[in-house]
């Protein structure tokens, strides 16, 4: 059974064609080794499964999606993962192979989409977002870091050059209502209809023929995704720009502010970067 082994996954398959996989990784649905085995064995079942035509991923916990990465954890841990099909790094090959599942894939927002999360999101096909629960945002920057999982490929695509730029580079929140009105999520849903309409559109499409279903996503994908070859750069990127110790001293403020600890640091994230003490002449300099 899939789920024998999983213990920030839980997947309920609620007939054969409509999958339901809620995160729930506490104190915050935090991204880390673990999951990442976790959603490469859904991924393995979910590619040699015919019959699945649509898998929401939701969240156990209403104010957090996926927070971001596990900032703490150890990179060898991720790093000795097996390689996976694409041969990239297992969080791209993660990201990748999503993008391409044969089933349509949605994200069921509510609560906070950052970092990792928000490029989890991103390679999912439709997102929907709770108008009052939903955050999402690229912070990376704020911290002086380059995001790794794709966003500077994904994003133009779906919100434009400039909009693109604006999420990239503010490091700041965007919630529901501002991310439908620029093409980050499909729509934004008053929080008390969220679960019904999210339900009622998955129930519908996972009712039509599979097979049809499959075809039409891989023509928009053909027209539409990035290809592969965009993203080992970013996440290489991502790597040297947090080995700075720029960065490393940013990311220790944020610590000692709270991060990853559930509090007013995470829930108000972009708000709190503003915190961090930078010297004048520091990130500055031309490379």
């Amino acid at each position: 059974m899939l789920n024998a082994d999983m213990t920030q996954l839980t997947v309920t398959k609620t007939t054969p064609a409509l999958w339901r996989v809620a995160f729930d990784n506490p104190p915050i649905n935090l991204i880390g080794p673990d999951m990442l085995v976790e959603l490469r064995a859904l991924l393995d079942d979910a590619e040699t499964d015919p019959l699945v035509a649509v898998i929401v991923f939701e969240s156990a916990d209403e104010e957090f999606f996926l927070a971001h990465w596990d900032i703490a954890s150890d990179p060898e841990l991720t790093n000795a993962l097996p390689a996976g099909p694409t041969g990239f790094h297992p969080w791209l090959d993660i990201l990748i192979r999503l993008s391409k599942l044969p089933a349509v894939t949605i994200s069921a927002i509510r609560g906070r989409a950052r970092g990792a999360g928000s490029e989890f999101a991103l390679a999912t096909d439709i997102r929907f977002a709770s108008r009052e629960k939903a955050v999402l945002g690229q912070f990376e920057l704020g911290t002086g870091a380059v995001p790794g999982g794709g966003p500077s490929s994904r994003l133009p695509r779906l919100v434009g050059r400039g909009r693109a730029l604006e999420i990239l580079l503010s490091a700041g929140d965007y919630d529901g209502d501002m991310a439908e009105r620029y093409g980050y999520v499909n729509r934004s849903i008053p929080d008390h209809d969220f679960e019904q309409f999210v339900s009622a559109f998955a129930e519908r499409v996972s009712a039509f023929d599979v097979r049809a279903i499959q075809e039409v996503k891989a023509f928009v994908n053909a027209v539409s995704l990035p290809d592969d070859a965009e993203f080992p750069a970013q996440m290489d990127a991502f790597w040297n720009s947090v080995s700075r110790p720029e960065t490393q001293d940013r990311a220790g403020q944020m610590f000692q502010l709270g991060l990853q600890q559930r509090g007013e640091t995470e829930l108000e994230l972009g708000e709190q970067l503003e915190k961090i003490v930078v010297p004048p002449a520091v990130g500055r300099e031309r490379s």
